[in-house]
């Protein structure tokens, strides 16, 4: 399983997405570490009871 993200852009740009298309994230449940991205899928993942293969492709397309 991939455990590295492919962030295109800024963080912060692609955290205000994904508050937009999700209501119900905070900035703690979207707190992205560099080289701790599975901890924020395994967060995302609980949170909006997604795959974090589902989650990856989501923040991948924004």
């Amino acid at each position: 399983m991939e455990t590295k993200l492919n962030i295109k852009g800024n963080w912060d740009e692609l955290k205000g997405k994904l508050k937009q298309k999700y209501a119900k994230l905070t900035d703690d449940d979207l707190l992205f570490i560099e080289g701790k991205e599975n901890e924020l899928l395994g967060r995302l993942e609980k949170k909006l009871g997604q795959t974090k293969d589902e989650i990856r492709n989501v923040i991948e397309k924004l």
